[in-house]
This record gives structure tokens, sequence and C-alpha cells, in this order.
């Protein structure tokens, strides 16, 4: 039975907010004791059952507690409803663009050119980037145009409800990666400007985080716009003032020819850089944890919406490609100085770039608030993504909403570790390594969007990600995931021969590109939607193509949501949250599987 929408007279009926609802676990425990006949005027004859059923209620709604703070879960585990979403195209797009502040660009170009000369080493940035751009164009569209994140799109994009449970982990451990090497670049600058230890300035990279990353969307916003002029004003200058007072470094750059290489250009030093760069395919995730809070396209903001969504989902690659050629060039300029080691670490790249047009006395501060407010307006945006992730892995498995503060401190934990262990040192390996994973993940997301949903029309166009609609696991996306990430880390390690190593990422696109379309076809799309039907009568999308923002009313945690937020429940002729439907440990809220068709 379909549940109708609310009447215009009626509205929507729901309770107040929970932070107007002191006692809302004793009212919800109460409701559930109450029975028919105390409604008479009777009294329960099972004392102990209402009682347990009062607890099993009061656990119910205190996990649904934990997410009803906008200000501190930023809607964490769900769609981003339109009443949230206040920002123009132009600010989300800043704060998106604000975490493409990272250094770890200088560095990836620096020891890729170092290593295989400048000619490779464009060369390898210009064909990563064009892989990541187009991948991440329909990723970027998705999360913006259906206001969720690269996991929910994941879900319902050929991976199954806790099938994509493997590639929020990928995600993660990419959220603490790249902390790891943001925060070492950050001890890096504080030892040469205050004389910290590398291991007391790795512990204050990590702490000084937590304050601006707990209240999620709203302060990010606010940071990442006010700090991004200061920080384009101390990349650019001095790159400027070099090129235009030294044209010789300009030659120098482009004829080095790196420590592996003759000056040519070779295809298997092409691809091993390439592979380094596309370990950054996953910073697409991050852009659109940002880009699910646009707001609803329409005409009349509809090319504001459009270069926006370009410019900070799959765009971010383009500022990305050019830090990591200047990387290569402000290695080169100051290798003879600092040596080959030293040469690949930005705070001594922007030094001797600064020691070059400004006094002595001003260098070293300058370099070290530059080092400082990348390493700020990209860790914000790796501990927050980065809890995003653990908390939807973790909430879906145990069924149980543990809150995303738990998963800050935690992914920070990690990051501190890889920083304590000095893994910068091996950054490049790491990188490579993990480009595998991250290559087949994306490209099989973006194969199951471009190809599935528009071309074979096997997968649903709108995405799903509500617990009951999903299959557990669809074999399109999993199968080509294992696949392709397997063979690449194989062959990335040797053991298929020493020939192909070099290939590795292009075996984990190639792999995940086929595989993706031909198992949609294999097993004729039937494992995507568990139900076409939610149950709700009104539609899921507005006449314009966005998710409907009508309310409704959940009747576990008595919250309002939006129309794509929720699904019926037939057991109580109600509906419920997909938070609520997450954490429901009976599946007594979850609707039935439809008839298999013939």
């Amino acid at each position: 039975m379909s549940v109708p929408p609310p009447s215009a007279a009626e509205g929507v009926r729901s309770g107040p907010a929970l932070e107007e609802r002191p006692d809302a676990g004793q009212t919800a425990a109460k409701d559930v004791a109450v029975t028919e006949s105390e409604a008479k005027g009777t009294v329960v004859a099972d004392a102990a059952d209402a009682a347990d059923a009062a607890d099993t209620a009061a656990t119910a709604l205190a996990a649904t507690d934990a997410a009803a703070s906008e200000t501190l879960e930023d809607y964490t585990l769900r769609f981003a409803p339109r009443s949230y979403r206040r920002w123009t195209p132009m600010v989300v797009a800043t704060t998106a663009l604000g975490g493409i502040a990272y250094m770890a660009d200088f560095s990836i170009g620096a020891g890729i050119g170092l290593t295989h000369g400048t000619g490779n080493a464009l060369a390898a940035i210009a064909v990563a980037a064009a892989v990541i751009f187009v991948t991440g164009f329909p990723l970027a569209y998705y999360g913006a145009r259906y206001n969720i994140d690269l996991d929910l799109i994941t879900r319902g994009a050929g991976f199954g409800y806790y099938g994509s449970v493997l590639t929020s982990v990928i995600f993660a451990s990419f959220t603490f990666i790249f902390f790891a090497l943001e925060g070492s670049i950050m001890a890096q600058g504080l030892k040469l400007g205050l004389g910290l230890p590398l291991w007391l300035g790795y512990l204050v990279s990590t702490l000084m985080v937590i304050p601006l990353v707990i209240y999620g969307m709203k302060a990010l916003s606010k940071l990442q716009v006010w700090t991004t002029p200061i920080w384009l004003l101390l990349m650019v200058g001095p790159l400027l003032y070099l090129v235009t007072t030294d044209p010789g470094t300009v030659d120098r750059f482009l004829s080095y020819a790196g420590t592996d290489g003759d000056g040519g250009i070779d295809t298997a030093s092409v691809l091993l850089g390439a592979g380094v760069c596309l370990s950054l395919i996953a910073q697409i995730g991050e852009q659109i944890d940002y880009l699910r809070f646009m707001p609803p396209k329409t005409p009349q903001n509809r090319r504001s919406w459009w270069t926006a969504v370009v410019m900070a989902g799959p765009g971010w690659v383009v500022l990305g490609a050019l830090k990591q050629a200047i990387g290569v060039f402000l290695a080169v300029y100051i290798l003879a100085e600092v040596g080959p080691a030293a040469a690949t670490e930005p705070i001594q790249q922007f030094r001797g770039a600064f020691d070059a047009m400004l006094p002595s006395w001003l260098v070293i501060p300058l370099a070290v608030v530059l080092v400082v407010i990348s390493q700020i307006k990209i860790n914000v945006t790796n501990a927050y993504s980065g809890s995003l992730a653990w908390t939807n892995s973790v909430t879906r498995i145990t069924k149980h909403y543990p809150g995303r503060m738990v998963f800050v401190l935690l992914n920070l934990a990690f990051a501190l570790m890889l920083m304590e262990t000095d893994m910068f040192s091996i950054l490049n390996s790491i990188l490579g390594f993990y480009s595998n994973c991250a290559i087949a993940w994306v490209v099989t997301v973006a194969t199951d969007i471009i190809v599935n949903k528009y071309v074979l029309k096997l997968s649903p166009k709108t995405p799903e990600f509500r617990r009951g609609m999903l299959f557990a696991v669809n074999p399109v996306g999993v199968v080509a995931f294992v696949a392709a990430s397997g063979l690449s880390i194989a062959m990335y390690f040797h053991l298929l021969g020493d020939a192909l190593q070099p290939y590795s990422p292009v075996a984990a696109a190639l792999i995940a590109f086929v595989l993706t379309p031909l198992t949609a076809v294999l097993t004729k799309g039937r494992y995507y939607l568990r139900r076409t039907d939610d149950g709700i009568a009104e539609a899921l999308l507005d006449p314009d193509g966005n998710p409907s923002a009508t309310t409704y009313a959940c009747h576990v945690c008595r919250q309002s949501f939006e129309r794509p937020d929720l699904a019926a429940c037939h057991t109580h002729d109600a509906m419920v949250c997909s938070l609520c439907l997450t954490t429901d440990k009976t599946g007594d809220h979850l609707l039935p599987p439809e008839p298999a068709t013939a």
C-alpha cells in the first residue's frame, strides 16, 4: 500500500526537533509500553515485556539522536536536504576547491620529474589529468544533482548496499594517507621555521584540525573562502617572479633528463609517473562531499550551477596538474643547492623561490605560512571526508551509529601512525600501490553511470541508496572492482613479470571499464534494485528533476525528512528515514522484496 503525500491542508505531522524535546527518549519508551488495553484504562499484564520493548525503543531513539544535530553530524549517512543547502553554487565551488590547496602535488610532481625527467613527468601528469577529468565528471554531476556523497552514489552504481563497504574503506584509507602526507609536509615546515622536532610537528599538525572539522560544512565554507586568496598569492607570486626575471630557469626545467631518463619520452616512464598521479583519482570523493550541498538546478541558476559543478568537480585536476608541473619546476630550480632528497620537499621548494625575491629575514616565515595554510585547508577536508567514509561503513555493518566524531579521531590516529613511521620517504611507492585500487573503483562507478545507465539502460538512472531498496551485493561493480584492483596490484608487485609492471594503472582502468558493462549484460541488470517502488505515492523528483523537498515524519525517530530520505514501512503503515533503516537490527521496517518477474 502506498503512503499518500500530505495534503496542503494537513501539512506534515511531526514532532518538534529533538533539541526541543529533552524528554524524547522517555516519551518514545512510554509510547511503546502503552498498549491498547492501557488506552482503555487497563493495566499491562506483562510488565517485563513492556520494559524490554521500552528499552528497545529507547536504544533505537538514542541511535538517531546522535545524528539529529546537523551542525555536528552534517548529514553523514544520508541525502542532504534542500532546507540545509542554502549556499550559492559559487560558495560551494570555492569551498570545494579550497581543499585543493594541498602541497602533496608539488612533492608528487617533483618526485616524478627528478626520476624520469621533465618531458616524461609532464606527459605523465597530462595523461593522469585526462583520466581523472573524464571519470570524475559523471560522479560530480550525480553528487551535485542528487545531493548524495560518493558512497551513496556507489551503492546504486553497481555495488549494492553492503558491496560499497569495500570502496568506503578504500576512500577512508585515501583520506588518512593524504592527511599523513600533508601533515609530514607541515612538520617539515615547522622544523625549518620553528625548530620543532619532526615527531612533535606530526602531533601538532594532527591535533590542530580537530576544532575546525567538528562543525562540518558551515565552518569549512568560511575557512576555505577566507584563506584561498592568500594561498593563491603565496603560491603563484614566486613562480611568476622567477619566470620573468630569470628566463634561463625555464630552459633548465625543460631540458632536465632525470636520474633514470635520457631526455626523451619513454612509455614505461610516463605510465609509471601517471600511476603515481592517478592515486589522486579518489580526490573526487572529497569534492563530492562538498558538491552534495549544491542548491537545486533551475532554469534561473543553470549557468552558474554547471560552472560550479565542472570547476569544483572534475575541474579540480586542472589546478592539481598545474601544481605538479610547478613542483617539477621548483625541484629542478633548487636541485643544485639542496640535493635530490630535499628538492621534493615543498618547504624547501618555496624557500628557494622566496629567497630569490624577498629579504632573507622574510623568506622562511612566508614559506612556513604558505605550508601551514595549505595543510590546514586540505587536512580539515581529509579529516572530514574520512570520518564520513568510516561512519558509512561501520554503521551499515554493525547497524549502530557511533557518531562521526569517533571516526574523526580514528582517521587522525591512522594518519599520525603513518607520519611517525616516516611514510614521506617512500611516498611514490605508497601512492603507486594505492592508485590501482582507487582507479578500479572510480572507473567502475563512472562506467556504470555513463555506459550502464545511459547507453545500455541496465542500471536505473536515478541513484538509489536506501536499505531495502537495494540488493546487499551487486556483482556488476563488485566483480569489476575486485578483478581490476587484484590483477593490477599483482602487476604492480611484478607478479606477472617485470615488463608489465609499469602498465598496472592502465590494466586497472581497462579491466574495470570492460567488466562493468559485461557483468551488467550477463546479469541483465537484475541485481541493481531489490524494489522499484518505495511505497510513497509522491514522485521522488520535482518537475525540474531535483530531489523533492516535501517533508514527512519518520515514525521511529519522530523527525521530519525530505522525500528522498524516506521509504514506506508496511509493518507500521508509516514512513521511516534512511538512517533508521540503516540501524534497524531486526529488519522490522524494511519493505519486502518485489516478486521476481518471469
